[in-house]
């Protein structure tokens, strides 16, 4: 072996071991090693920065960008709102959640896709009474099972393409991914579905982790009835089957700056009106969402709606300016661009009219302002922030933001434009459209991943010009000569699996793919057939927690214990194995 290789085999090693070890974030382990590569001349200088322009890079970026969009938009909220009930037996529900988890991760970030169903799915463990437990690892993998449709489902499929053009001239296409990630998906999703769920444990009663997740206050709000609202022309009592779909409670009517008594709930709905709503945070939204209604009036008080709009939480201190007055009383939010959209006071509705209730020390607010000043005012009126500030998710940009991100696919599809472009210009009518503001883009990428992938592709490069992958698989090859060649591909497939499990799955896709052209080279075999198996592989981690980011995020949720996971994983990654490499050898033959 020469110099070369030989550095780029223990730096190799020593990569593999610092994400196996998880004491230092792999970013820092993956640009670690990009710089130690340049200092020991492995690594030319001049292509040293290049993985972070590459197009794999770029493409995961924006990917993350647009599904940014999608939730802000309440694009999402469009199919949830109809397809999920509470009411439904638990097989059924683990069916239908699962589909839908692994429909939207085949168009959006797998990771996103899970963070906006994994709160359905609590609620609809709260509302049912049981455990998350049986549900939430099913709504997990069927995610990740989803991701293998499409170029844009995974980052692996993504990284595998853009190998592949830089290697034999010529990347994957949009859909080159469904015939077999579709099949995996299908088959995958109806075992979890059926039978997989029930290898689960039950643990945690019947509140589990929802009681924690659900511990965050409530709050009684005033929601303006517009003239688009589903509302008008209701009976308050109408509106109550809609209101305990997302866990609220209607609590009353206002109209004319009258809060209506007992008589309210046979009401009939105008535009205009105030509904007093009791609810969380996300229950309020999720409610407006579904009825039309608006967070806030027309008077001068509160903000003009714009996508940079955030909630937030804060509680009222002891030496706050708002003690023992109200929101009318006062012109101190107003001048701080700051509108009160709730009141928390011990968990009980509020009698009052919210803009009209005496502020006390320890009550919660919940405020709507302007994401750049709104830390400073809360600071100025003597508040203390719970948490971070929340988006408001804009309802009535969802079909705009879908239909936009359903053109540039198409566009893509059928070559009109690359790929990269298409989104690009997604991402920009996103913003000019109001969708998403210019913060938020910065916000929505994963910026470990992006260094990740920045720093790993040059080393991989490196791996592939020295010779040191051919080396590598040419004793792969020794080993396997003698056996059918779908021997090798199973095991290309499994050992891409194995390291998956432990490793990021990106950087699973980087150190895997050039390993399996020159395999198949030497093998005189079709390459596509081992790119995708390696595309498969590194996207189907289930037996750890650690694998995939949607396995760490249930972990807390579900109560889960590391056992677990391999106790509906192992199954699964066995049933992908032999559904896998049938179904490669008949879309892509050796």
């Amino acid at each position: 072996m020469t110099y070369e290789q030989i550095v780029l085999f223990v730096l190799l090693v020593l990569v593999l071991a610092g994400l196996l070890w998880g004491r230092w974030r792999y970013d820092l382990v993956a640009f670690s090693a990009l710089i130690l590569g340049v200092i020991l001349g492995v690594v030319p200088v001049e292509t040293a920065f290049s993985g972070f322009g590459d197009q794999a890079t770029i493409i995961v970026a924006l990917v993350l960008i647009v599904t940014a969009g999608l939730s802000r938009s309440g694009a999402v909220d469009l199919v949830t709102r109809y397809a999920i009930s509470a009411e439904r037996s638990l097989p059924a529900h683990i069916s239908i959640l699962s589909t839908l988890g692994a429909a939207l991760s085949g168009f959006m970030n797998n990771v996103a896709a899970l963070a906006l169903l994994m709160p359905v799915d609590l609620q609809a463990a709260q509302k049912a009474g049981r455990s998350p437990a049986p549900s939430l690892m099913p709504l997990a993998y069927a995610t990740i099972l989803g991701g293998l449709v499409t170029l844009i489902g995974t980052p692996p499929n993504i990284i595998v393409s853009t190998y592949r053009q830089d290697a034999l001239g010529e990347g994957y296409k949009m859909f080159d991914f469904a015939p077999v990630g579709l099949l995996i998906a299908i088959v995958g999703v109806v075992f979890i579905s059926l039978w997989g769920w029930r290898l689960l444990p039950n643990r945690g009663g019947k509140q589990g982790a929802v009681a924690e997740l659900r511990a965050s206050g409530t709050y009684t709000a005033e929601l303006v009835v517009t003239e688009r609202s589903k509302a008008v022309g209701q009976k308050v009592r109408d509106l109550d089957e809609a209101a305990n779909e997302h866990d609220c409670v209607i609590a009353g009517l206002i109209r004319r700056n009258r809060r209506l008594a007992g008589r309210a709930r046979a009401t009939t709905i105008k535009d205009g009106d105030l509904l007093v709503v009791y609810g969380t945070p996300d229950a309020l939204s999720a409610l407006a969402g579904a009825l039309g209604l608006d967070h806030q009036g027309k008077s001068g008080e509160r903000a003009e709606l714009s996508s940079d709009l955030r909630m937030m939480e804060a509680i009222v201190a002891a030496d706050s300016r708002l003690v023992d007055r109200s929101a009318n009383d006062i012109r101190m939010l107003r001048g701080q661009g700051l509108s009160l959209l709730g009141i928390s006071r011990q968990g009980r509705i509020l009698t009052e009219r919210v803009r009209r209730t005496p502020l006390q020390i320890g009550d919660v607010l919940l405020l709507l302002g302007q994401s750049e000043t709104m830390d400073d005012a809360v600071a100025r009126l003597g508040l203390l922030p719970m948490a971070s500030s929340v988006s408001i998710v804009r309802h009535e940009k969802g079909l705009l933001a879908a239909g936009l991100f359903f053109g540039g696919v198409v566009a893509s599809s059928f070559a009109l434009v690359p790929l990269p472009i298409a989104l690009g210009a997604v991402c920009i009518l996103y913003v000019l459209l109001d969708i998403l503001p210019v913060r938020d883009i910065y916000d929505a990428v994963e910026w470990p991943v992006i260094v990740l992938l920045g720093a790993l592709l040059p080393v991989g490069a490196a791996l592939e010009t020295s010779g040191a992958t051919a080396l590598l698989a040419q004793y792969l090859a020794g080993v396997g000569q003698h056996l059918p060649g779908w021997v090798a591909l199973a095991a290309i497939l499994v050992v891409t699996m194995v390291l998956s499990d432990v490793l990021n799955n990106a950087a699973t896709a980087v150190i895997a793919a050039p390993l399996a052209l020159a395999l198949a080279q030497l093998l005189g075999l079709n390459p596509d057939s081992f790119l995708m198996a390696v595309a498969i592989g590194a996207s189907c981690a289930f037996l750890t927690p650690i694998g995939h980011q949607n396995s760490a995020l249930i972990m807390g949720p579900g109560g889960y214990r590391f056992a677990d996971y391999v106790r509906l994983g192992l199954p699964l990654e066995i049933i992908v194995v032999i559904v896998a490499v049938p179904a490669i050898m008949v879309f892509w033959p050796l």
